[in-house]
């Protein structure tokens, strides 16, 4: 890893469970995120992606690009065009800074058919995998 290093991409289908199930999940009840009809109402073409399963996203992109040994440190985003039903957001990124102890930033962008949906920076750490031998059937050195 190094500074200016891309990202590969991640597309992401943005379907109605997606949306649903996120909101769900976050316990975000606001109709928006799940009641067609009353998102209509309020203004919106159709329901929309809330914020906190989008920062779910974004961590999961920097940790799968990273491996298993990646740890979020702290994740910033701002949101913009909303994610609607039918729609793809692709993430990408790319590493602005990197600490001798593994820490990288790492500036992110999703964007989908209405423009940029998600902006902001991710803090991660890399470790090396601790090597484990086997005592007496116990692991040792295992982090």
């Amino acid at each position: 890893m190094k500074v200016g290093e891309k990202l590969a991409p991640l597309e992401i289908a943005v379907t109605r469970t997606l949306i649903v199930a996120g909101a769900l999940a976050s316990r975000d009840y606001q109709d928006v995120h799940h009641d067609a009809e009353l998102a209509r109402e309020k203004g919106s073409p159709d329901i929309f992606m809330n914020i906190l399963t989008t920062n779910g996203l974004v961590g999961r992109y920097v940790t799968d690009r990273f491996g298993p040994s990646a740890v979020l440190r702290k994740v910033a985003i701002r949101l913009g065009a909303p994610n609607y039903p039918g729609d793809t957001m692709v993430l990408s990124g790319t590493v602005t800074a990197l600490e001798d102890d593994g820490t990288a930033e790492v500036s992110i962008v999703g964007t989908n058919g209405l423009g940029r949906h998600v902006t902001g920076r991710v803090t991660v750490t890399v470790h090396a995998p601790a090597s484990v031998t086997m005592t007496g059937g116990a692991p040792q050195g295992a982090a």
